[in-house]
């Protein structure tokens, strides 16, 4: 495989990232297979040290992912984050899905249950004081006010288990890349 192959199989990987932030990578590669054959290096040897260019997109697209929630903290890199991480292997989808998919149905579960009880509240605010006599306007209007306070507790803390069980993922995800990358590593220098 030549410098160009490589550089495009990266770039290829890569696919998905803000095209300056791919940009960036492949100029990081283009400038490490310069200075590893100014160093009298082949560029075959750089390559066997840089190992497999998808594997490497893998990476760098999950610690992209990683940084991404880090610095953001929105859904969209949350899920970014997510499947980045799940993006790095196979092995990792069968240990992290089956427990991922009850926790994130119960998450939404909860989610739901917020939004349909502030509804549910807001109803009975504004309607419970039409439906009744005169001095159950009060306790109408502050039952409501109730539903939706605990419409909105439950929600709060349904956001907060979120970003906690994303913030176990990166940590997952960081862990994993420090324990994968050395067998990795070794495994390249053996091949």
């Amino acid at each position: 495989m030549s410098r160009e192959l490589f550089l495009g199989r990266l770039r290829t990987g890569l696919a998905g990232l803000p095209p300056e932030t791919i940009d960036d990578y492949v100029a990081d590669y283009a400038a490490h297979f310069d200075e590893g054959v100014a160093a009298g290096r082949s560029e075959a040897d750089v390559m066997a040290g840089l190992g497999d260019p998808g594997r490497l997109a893998r990476e760098l697209k999950a610690e992209a992912g990683l940084k991404r929630w880090e610095t953001e903290r929105n859904p969209s890199s949350a899920a970014t984050a997510i499947f980045g991480l799940l993006g790095l292997g196979a092995i990792d989808v069968l240990i992290i899905l089956p427990i991922l998919l009850p926790v994130l149905g119960v998450i939404l579960g909860f989610a739901i249950t917020s939004v349909v009880g502030f509804g549910a509240g807001a109803f009975v605010f504004v309607l419970g004081p039409l439906a009744g006599a005169i001095r159950d306007i009060g306790a109408a209007m502050l039952a409501g006010l109730g539903v939706m306070a605990g419409s909105v507790s439950v929600g709060a803390l349904t956001a907060l288990v979120t970003v906690g069980l994303v913030n176990a993922l990166v940590w997952y995800g960081r862990l994993h890349l420090k324990l994968l990358k050395p067998a990795l590593e070794a495994q390249e220098v053996r091949s």
